[in-house]
């Protein structure tokens, strides 16, 4: 690409929106300066303001194909096992072109929606003879075909169940040893695409691992600089088989056994006591809440007061992208919390903003949880950029002290006017 001056309307400062910013891009994708620079621009975006570009942190590219699946809940059955039923049902059906579609799908829906950086969770790693991780690469074909900054979270799932081993459909999710995991993502590094791809560590959940392996994994993550992630606390079931067979709940065993939350990333974190998620946060762990799917699967409302104390506690994932919306994940996240708490506002910085809170958990958070240099408009990261349109009529009104409370909480994808990734626009600006 070539460098390029940008000038909006209205620019994200990290603060508040302010007219006249302009933002120079190096034909490295990176920001160079941001600033009242008084060049003359290269490209003018009139009627639009600039926000860095949202960061889904959790993302399962191929459940994008549950979409109207697993909504009937037949007498005598609970939300998630219907669901369970259809994505296990998927799982055996796809082939590895379909597979890859169904991921192109879905990036390409999450770019019109604002996201220009996603965390995929990857764990279908075979076709049906259950060998040969075929699907991993098709994960980064997907993603540079859709242009979206991807951090590949590969996931390490060895059991079914605590101490099973796995069964049907699950076996396409295999990984026979910590050794054959980390050769594989050795064969992975040679195929990214340095600008856009990156790598990450993670093992499903307690569920799918010994402890031993999740401290073998998770000891040569930080070994490798890589960030690490985890399902945790999501079902009470997980809850209650972990005191079964362990006598502690999993964030207790999982603090426990890693003896750090340092570059941890814990996903949902549900049915996590308020205790254990202070220990966790303060030990340096991330949690990443996923509102849209916790809502759809009825999970239930993780603790989160501590955020106003924790900047950067928190994240955002789209998971089963069921819905696709970092606008709705914001508002959800706030609302799901002014419901458990029967207060407004919970989550709010220092000086009572909610909508910055949200919006940083939406972008900074969940690009440090990927250990990525973007979320943020300012020298050196990426140039991840969204453009809102001001003329939207769900912004009708807006003022530049409440452009990010309006849209936030007041506006859908019809607001978002295109992205920006690594300086490279994704279509032509509405």
């Amino acid at each position: 690409m070539t460098a390029s001056i940008l000038a909006a309307d209205q620019t994200w400062t990290g603060e508040s929106f302010e007219a006249g910013i302009q933002i120079r891009i190096g034909d490295d994708g990176r920001i160079a300066e941001v600033g009242r620079l008084g060049l003359a621009p290269t490209v003018h975006l009139a009627d639009r303001a600039l926000l860095p570009g949202f960061v889904s942190a959790h993302s399962h590219a191929f459940q994008r194909g549950l979409r109207g699946r697993g909504e009937r809940f037949p007498a005598g059955s609970g939300s998630f096992w219907t669901w369970r039923e259809a994505m296990y049902s998927l799982v055996g059906s796809l082939d590895a072109e379909t597979f890859e579609n169904l991921c192109l799908r879905t990036f390409r829906e999450m770019r019109r929606a604002g996201f220009t950086t996603v965390g995929e969770f990857h764990y279908f790693h075979h076709g049906p003879e259950e060998t040969g991780w075929a699907f991993d690469e098709r994960v980064l074909a997907a993603a540079s075909r859709a242009g979206i900054r991807l951090a590949l979270l590969e996931v390490y799932y060895r059991t079914g169940a605590i101490g099973q081993p796995l069964e049907g459909p699950q076996r396409r999710f295999g990984t026979p040893s910590p050794a054959a995991y980390w050769d594989q993502m050795d064969r992975l590094a040679s195929h990214l695409d340095p600008r856009l791809q990156t790598l990450g560590a993670s093992v499903h959940s307690l569920r799918a691992a010994s402890l031993d392996d999740l401290r073998t994994i998770y000891d040569e993550a930080r070994r490798r600089d890589l960030v690490f992630h985890i399902h945790v606390e999501e079902q009470q079931r997980e809850i209650e088989d972990s005191l079964t067979y362990y006598g502690r709940r999993p964030m207790e065993l999982l603090l426990n056994t890693l003896g750090t939350a340092t570059d941890v990333t814990a996903v949902h974190c549900t049915h996590t006591h308020p205790e254990d998620m202070q220990r966790f946060v303060a030990g340096g762990g991330t949690v990443c809440i996923c509102p849209l799917t916790e809502a759809n699967l009825g999970d239930g409302i993780a603790a989160l007061p501590f955020l106003r104390e924790q900047d950067g506690a928190i994240c955002l994932g789209s998971d089963s992208n069921a819905r696709i919306s970092p606008l709705e994940e914001m508002r959800w996240l706030e609302y799901a919390q002014r419901l458990a708490t029967q207060s407004r506002g919970v989550l709010r910085d220092e000086e009572g903003h909610v909508a910055r809170t949200l919006l940083h958990s939406a972008t900074a958070a969940g690009a440090t949880a990927l250990g990525l240099d973007t979320g943020r408009i300012a020298p050196g990261a990426w140039a991840d950029l969204v453009a809102i349109d001001l003329t939207a009529p769900t912004l009708a009104g807006w003022e530049p002290e409440t452009l990010l409370e309006s849209l936030l909480f007041g506006a859908a994808e019809e607001a978002i006017a295109g992205t920006c990734v690594g300086g490279e626009w994704d279509r032509e600006l509405r």
